[in-house]
């Protein structure tokens, strides 16, 4: 594995698990547009409790009638690209909250070049 080390932006968004774009879950969305956009790397996480700007608490407990969990959507990429991704937020976000964070990373990676053949070296950092 090659270890790789460098400063990066996160962004995180939260939204609720039942917020839409257009039909489709808006976490997806989200997702799909930062891979289009060529961003490192996003992962959705899945909140079993919590609350936002309604002051409803949302829950994931039995006895709880609310199902619209919140999710967060974290993006991790250099600041130029996540700073050049934050105008589709701005179009897919009308409720929510999203947030920037400076953070290092450190990046585990198999060491095949970009074809695909093994023994790779040298990739660059973010």
């Amino acid at each position: 594995m090659t270890r790789l080390t460098g400063r990066a932006l996160r962004v995180t968004v939260f939204v609720g698990e039942h917020d839409t774009w257009h039909h489709k879950p808006l976490y997806s969305e989200i997702v799909h547009r930062a891979h289009a956009a060529g961003l490192a790397g996003a992962s959705v996480f899945r909140g079993v409790e919590g609350f936002g700007a309604s002051a409803l608490i949302h829950t994931s407990r039995l006895l709880s009638l609310s199902e619209d969990l919140p999710v967060a959507v974290v993006i991790v990429d250099d600041e130029e690209r996540v700073r050049a991704f934050l105008p589709q937020l701005d179009e897919l976000v009308t409720e929510g909250l999203v947030t920037l964070d400076d953070c290092e990373v450190i990046r585990y990676t198999d060491r095949k070049d970009e074809q695909g053949k093994p023994g790779a070296k040298g990739k660059k950092s973010l």
